[in-house]
């Protein structure tokens, strides 16, 4: 019900429907336009939208004033229609004014020009900014797909149960945010990274499906999609399997975008992380767009070109010239710079080469390759008259990554642009790399994913082959979330761990606490994580999760608005047995 004591109707809901009503709206004056001597027009707001009041011109109301307009809604004149707003047919005329509370001038106007003004100046006064159209829609595409999360998830029996926010320090391959003891000097808390070991003992707990909104944080670099505080659906299921997980996640994200878009996203596509790699360079690829990488190591397995002779992998990117216009006709300034990209990336270089008529190419290396070679090359390629080729030869994975940046680079739309474009990517590697310091494996997601059954004999000779029952979902190019099938057996967890270099001891001293309930019975399991400021900001039509949510910080990690982080009393950290360091020098 939107009526209350003070009003009978939101100002964005009155239409034809109303003319002859008397009715009662409260807001925030918008504009104020005189007519003539003795009217005014005042555009009032609220979140629901604007109304027209036409008012007695000795009222006395200016911009953001909050107040209460009682009349009768009646048909706008003939040729002072408003087509572009909802409310554009009607008025509110025989208006009585009631200012329930004067405002000075906002510091940016409240409407679609503060978008050009600087974020800091937005951030410093966001209960001004929330004000705005943008804002108020924004929050509200938001709680829908809460909602419509919450929905899914109970429909499919799963039960909301709250994590602690104060845990001990666990390693989730990000820094914490740590809350140092009051009671116990020298000790600390750890703030959620995630609710992962929370979740995985409520089902030996026997649970059998949990689901929170959960709020996470970790103290890392800000960017276009990150914060250090960040809304997250978590959830875990015992006795199931990755499809299992797959398709339960797969319902809730359609039913958030549904509720979002008026529209169920098709049948979410899934690939391989070895696939992704190959064809797209990222493990998070965007399937918006073509300018999929090409296979061209047996095509010059012979070539005496020393830059691709002996190479471990020799791939390539065409860039369209009829698609990319633009990127097809770069200068040599702008093909050095892409080649200096490649080397930032990890490359030695980068090969360029231009398609001009018949076949034939424009390159620096064109007479290194004998004829057959760059005839097979442009037909492997596809390439025709106008095109360029972006070549990189080198280790398989610095291939696949440098081209995919380039693609990206060249290619990628804004996140919120073009259709969206769900992938599941699966079978992620169980370890990368090495440490540099033991020279050890390192663990691809978290130590507790489960290898894939196939690749358990892998362990002892070859462990960077295991797969992992490891999934990321990725809607067009942006990584929601990720997990995975998890470790319920205490033996092969220890091999785990074994092969990362942590001994019994050590795994008992730092997870001990997670390990011991596994004793008594953990079930089979498996759950995932996606964050729902990323999801909104795409149904949105958002490039930055700042927008989306209420109270961010900036990209340098301030609150403008309340000037955190603040400095404490030096009282308060003898209190908690701190003593602040000097600064480093130079900061």
């Amino acid at each position: 019900m939107k009526s209350t004591a003070m009003r009978t109707h939101m100002c964005g809901d009155l239409t034809e429907v109303n003319i002859g009503s008397t009715v009662s709206v409260c807001g925030w004056v918008g504009r104020r336009r005189e007519h003539g001597e003795k009217l005014a027009f005042v555009d009032l707001r609220d979140h629901s939208g604007v109304i027209q009041c036409v008012v007695d011109n000795d009222v006395d109301v200016r911009s953001e004033y909050v107040v209460r307009v009682t009349g009768v809604v009646r048909a706008r004149p003939d040729g002072t229609v408003n087509e572009n707003l909802a409310t554009g047919r009607v008025e509110i005329g025989d208006c009585v004014v009631e200012v329930l509370n004067s405002a000075e001038p906002p510091p940016f106007p409240v409407d679609q020009r503060a978008d050009d003004v600087d974020e800091g100046v937005r951030l410093k006064y966001r209960y001004i900014d929330i004000r705005r159209e943008r804002m108020q829609r924004n929050l509200r595409v938001r709680a829908r797909v809460n909602s419509a999360i919450r929905r899914a998830m109970e429909e499919n029996g799963f039960l909301e149960v709250e994590t602690p926010l104060l845990m001990p320090s666990t390693p989730e391959g990000a820094r914490e945010f740590l809350v140092p003891s009051r009671k116990d000097h020298g000790s600390f808390f750890a703030l959620p990274q995630s609710p992962q070991l929370w979740k995985q003992l409520l089902m030996v707990s026997g649970v059998d499906r949990y689901y929170q909104i959960a709020k996470c944080l970790r103290d890392e670099d800000l960017r276009a999609d990150r914060q250090y505080e960040f809304m997250q659906l978590d959830a875990e299921m015992s006795f199931v399997s990755q499809d299992d997980v797959l398709e339960f996640i797969g319902r809730a994200v359609t039913a958030a975008a549904e509720a979002v878009t008026g529209e169920k996203p098709p049948t979410i596509e899934r690939i391989t992380w070895r696939e992704a790699m190959e064809r797209f360079g990222v493990d998070k690829p965007d399937l918006r767009f073509g300018m999929e990488l090409v296979e061209l190591t047996q095509l010059f397995a012979s070539t005496e070109f020393k830059a691709f002779s002996g190479a471990q992998s020799i791939k390539g990117i065409r860039v369209d010239a009829a698609t990319y216009p633009e990127a097809a006709a770069y200068g040599r300034n702008k093909l050095d710079a892409l080649t200096d990209r490649s080397k930032k990336i990890g490359a030695k270089g980068l090969v360029w080469m231009k398609v001009q008529a018949g076949g034939a190419v424009e390159s620096p290396v064109a007479k290194f390759l004998s004829d057959a070679e760059r005839d097979a090359l442009v037909a492997t390629m596809g390439a025709t008259e106008g095109d360029l080729l972006l070549l990189v030869a080198d280790e398989w994975m610095t291939t696949c990554e440098v081209l995919g940046q380039l693609r990206n680079d060249i290619g990628r739309p804004p996140v919120h642009e073009g259709p969206y474009r769900y992938v599941w990517v699966t079978e992620f590697p169980l370890f990368v790399g090495a440490d540099p310091v033991t020279g050890r494996p390192r663990p691809g997601h978290h130590p507790f994913c489960h290898p894939h059954p196939e690749d358990i004999a892998l362990f002892d000779s070859d462990p960077l082959q295991v797969r992992a029952l490891a999934y990321d979902l990725v809607l067009n190019g942006w990584e929601l979330g990720s997990g995975s099938i998890r470790i319920h057996e205490p033996e092969l967890q220890r091999r785990v761990f074994n092969i990362l270099g942590i001994s019994d001891e050590e795994a008992d001293k730092r997870f001990g606490f997670f390990l011991q309930p596994f004793k008594y019975g953990a079930p089979p399991h498996g759950g995932f994580a996606f964050g729902i400021d990323r999801l909104t900001a795409i149904l949105a039509g958002e490039e930055n999760i700042r927008e989306v949510i209420a109270f961010p910080k900036t990209q340098s990690g301030a609150d403008p608005m309340t000037n955190a982080p603040t400095l404490v009393e030096p009282s308060h950290l003898a209190d908690l047995g701190l003593r602040l360091l000097p600064p480093p020098a130079g900061s």
